[in-house]
């Protein structure tokens, strides 16, 4: 069970992980939230961890100083979208539409973050749908719905009732980044696991499927530094 402690001087908790098979301590920052995570062996009392922390503050002040800061979604930015670099630029009227090499928000300034985002995440469901579905006709599966969300750990998910859940900013990649990521969640249909029967799976539909992933686990943190708020959102990790 995961837990979290204060440390004086930082601006945030540190969430504390016991793991059964931990034979150290070890400290860990989110390239993409910036949080801070200790991982204790079983026994490790709470106080030898806070005296950690304690030993550690500056390396942790340090390093959460150096991350890299969020980028707004504003008027004038540059984004990018399905392996393109976008101009974002606020017009007169209403809804958002692709123009060549811009993105047109329509409405007032303070709306074009939700506005922009609402549009990323219709885009992300149209074009997951329509691979997820592709490859779930290559494999002989079916999936009972599609979910679009911003998810901290994973760029993709598959549960046991079939659903597939995905994180919208993947529609910030290449394409073919998006489509092995779909290839790898409806595999899952067929082996909840990542066996070799599974990673066979992933081969048939998308043969060039280690180059995406490196591809997804290099510049995947790149992605999250874009947001409504300009905070450094949601990570993705493993798919």
């Amino acid at each position: 069970m995961a837990t979290s402690v204060a440390v004086e001087g930082l601006d945030r908790a540190v969430r504390v992980i016991r793991r059964r098979g931990a034979k150290r301590v070890t400290l860990s920052i989110s390239r993409a939230t910036g949080e801070v995570t200790i991982t204790l062996p079983p026994r490790f009392s709470m106080a030898r961890a806070g005296a950690f922390l304690e030993d550690h503050r500056g390396w942790l002040a340090d390093r959460l100083a150096a991350r890299p800061r969020g980028i707004p979604f504003e008027d004038g930015m540059t984004l990018p979208y399905r392996g393109r670099t976008l101009r974002v630029v606020r017009r007169d009227g209403r809804g958002v539409r692709l123009d060549g090499e811009r993105i047109e928000v329509g409405g007032p300034a303070d709306a074009l973050p939700g506005a922009l985002e609402g549009w990323l995440r219709d885009r992300a469901r149209q074009r997951l749908r329509a691979r997820s579905e592709a490859h779930a006709e290559a494999l002989g599966v079916t999936f009972a719905r599609l979910a679009i969300r911003d998810t901290r750990s994973r760029w993709g998910s598959c549960s046991t009732s079939g659903t597939l859940s995905y994180s919208w900013r993947v529609v910030l990649a290449p394409d073919a980044v998006l489509d092995y990521l779909a290839a790898h969640e409806v595999s899952h249909l067929r082996e909840m696991n990542h066996s070799p029967r599974f990673w066979a799976h992933v081969a048939a539909l998308c043969p060039d499927h280690a180059r995406w992933q490196g591809w997804l686990r290099e510049n995947g943190p790149e992605l999250h530094r874009y947001g409504r708020g300009g905070d450094v959102a949601e990570p993705g990790a493993k798919a």
